[in-house]
């Protein structure tokens, strides 16, 4: 039976990986995934929207247990002073969406409102992906 998951159990662990601080990506996993295996192409949409947003909430929670120091993230913490959430939308975005979510955690952006447009933006992504295979 878990043998039946392998390109579904990559997509999601791939993808949750991706978002955090850890290096990685998962679009290739994704593309892999929506052309190979005999899942519908929104199974995959939906684990790897899942799957990166839990890793975008990961870095929003090590944000937000961070303690007030001095040395901060200072262009994503003014990025998302100046737009709030929705700022959010590009938490897929290599390089920018992690720090943004650390500093949406650090500046306690109210957390249903940051899953919400993360979930939004990375789903919008890997739609694409997904759309383009």
């Amino acid at each position: 039976m878990i043998e039946d998951w392998g390109y579904e159990l990559a997509v999601f662990w791939s993808s949750f990986l991706a978002a955090t601080l850890l290096p990685g990506g998962s679009e290739v996993v994704v593309a892999l995934a929506s052309a190979e295996s005999k899942s519908p192409a929104i199974l995959i949409l939906l684990l790897a929207t899942v799957g990166n947003t839990l890793g975008g909430m990961t870095s929003y929670l090590i944000g937000r247990v961070l303690p007030n120091r001095r040395e901060k993230p200072q262009v994503a913490l003014e990025r998302v002073q100046r737009y709030g959430a929705p700022v959010l939308l590009l938490s897929w975005v290599p390089l920018v969406g992690d720090p943004l979510c650390v500093a949406a955690g650090w500046l306690r952006v109210n957390w249903v409102w940051a899953l919400v447009y993360m979930a939004v933006g990375k789903g919008v992504r890997y739609a694409f992906i997904i759309w383009l295979v």
